[in-house]
């Protein structure tokens, strides 16, 4: 029973990275254009009487719809940007950082519980990166050759 308690210790902290990863996609920012929706059906209900508040709440609503204007304008070229990245240099990079991190992780000693699960972790983590990093590179080559194609 001791081996088995070793081995959950040992997954704990790749399951903890594969959880947080998996949280990281489901987290999302507030629904701006849904508050805006729900002001305005509160300012049809609100009583013509009431001409103050329909003033203000009239006022945040146009303030929010001028913030995801601006907003949208801002990041049209950043969204741009990233759209067009390959990401060439950080996939080698996150390659060798993968690498370097293995060759460190052979040094610690080999009779902990958690050191064969993690090992096996950065050997597959340290193949996928170096498949990414050769695509990468690939797609670096054959474009400097068709830039040399052209006249």
């Amino acid at each position: 029973m001791p081996a088995v308690a070793d081995l959950a210790l040992g997954i704990a902290p790749i399951a903890g990275g594969m959880a947080l990863g998996a949280a990281a996609g489901y987290l999302k920012g507030p629904d701006v254009r849904r508050a805006i929706k729900q002001d305005m059906e509160l300012l049809k209900e609100l009583p013509p009487e009431q001409a103050e508040r329909r003033a203000q709440l009239q006022g945040s609503i146009d303030s929010r719809i001028d913030d995801l204007i601006a907003a949208v304008n801002r990041y049209r070229s950043l969204r741009g940007a990233a759209a067009a990245y390959r990401g060439g240099w950080r996939d080698v990079l996150l390659f060798i950082c993968a690498v370097l991190f293995t060759v460190v992780w052979w040094s610690v000693d080999h009779h902990k519980g958690n050191w064969l699960p993690m090992f096996v972790v950065l050997i597959v983590v340290s193949l996928w990166t170096a498949g990414y990093a050769v695509r990468g590179l690939h797609h670096s080559v054959a474009n400097l050759f068709r830039r040399a194609d052209r006249p």
